[in-house]
C-alpha cells in the first residue's frame, strides 16, 4: 500500500467531518469543503483520527489509498487553515483591482481583462502588481491561480506577464546584432 496513505489524519479541534456515501464534508473555521472520494478505497472514521484502506483485496487499488489520504487531509487543512497563492505582475503598466466581485487586469491589450471571482475565493490586490488569492479548497485556488496566470503567461525575452511569486523565469538573450 502507498506509505502516504498509510498514514492516519488527525481531526483538529473546532473540525467536522462527516462521510456520506463517497462524498466527505469538513466544516470548520474558514468555511465547508466537500470532495468527492475514489471508490475504489475505504475510509474510517475515529474520534479524531482517520484511516483509509483498501475497499477488497485487489493490489491494484492500492494506488488510491494515497490520492484519498491527500484528498481528506487538504480538506481538512483547508477548513482550519486555508491555502492561499501569490501572483506577480511584471510590465510597464500592467495592473490589478478588485472591484464587487470582478478581478480588473490591464495587461497592454487594447481592453482590460475582467474576471469573475468565485464565491469562495479571495483576492486581495497589493501595490497594483501583487495578488494574494485565498480559500479553503486547494484545488479550486490552484485552478483561480492558473487561470489568471493564463490571461498573460510570462515571456522568456523580457520577464513580462503573470507569474507565480516563487516561479523563476529563465531569461533569453534577444537578437545579436548582424555586425
Amino acid at each position: 500500500m502507498s506509505r502516504i496513505g498509510k498514514k492516519p489524519v488527525n481531526i483538529p479541534a473546532g473540525v467536522k467531518v462527516v462521510l456520506n456515501d463517497k462524498t466527505l464534508t469538513c466544516t470548520g473555521p474558514k468555511g465547508s469543503v466537500s470532495k468527492q472520494l475514489p471508490e475504489k478505497s475505504a475510509v474510517n472514521i475515529n474520534d479524531s483520527v482517520i484511516t483509509v484502506g483498501l475497499a477488497d483485496e485487489d493490489k491494484n487499488n492500492e494506488k488510491f489509498t494515497g490520492l484519498t489520504r491527500t484528498i481528506i487531509a487538504n480538506c481538512i487543512e483547508g477548513v482550519s487553515n486555508g491555502f492561499f497563492l501569490n501572483l506577480e505582475i511584471i510590465g510597464v503598466g500592467y495592473k490589478a483591482e478588485v472591484k464587487n466581485n470582478l478581478l480588473n487586469l490591464s495587461l497592454g491589450y487594447s481592453h482590460p481583462v475582467v474576471f469573475n471571482i468565485p464565491e469562495t475565493i479571495a483576492i486581495n490586490v497589493e501595490k497594483n502588481t501583487l495578488l494574494k488569492i485565498t480559500g479553503n479548497d486547494k484545488d479550486l485556488v490552484g485552478q483561480v491561480a492558473a487561470k489568471i496566470r493564463s490571461y498573460r503567461k510570462p515571456e522568456p525575452y523580457k520577464g513580462k506577464g503573470i507569474k507565480y511569486s516563487d516561479e523563476i523565469i529563465k531569461r533569453k538573450v534577444g537578437k545579436a546584432s548582424g555586425k
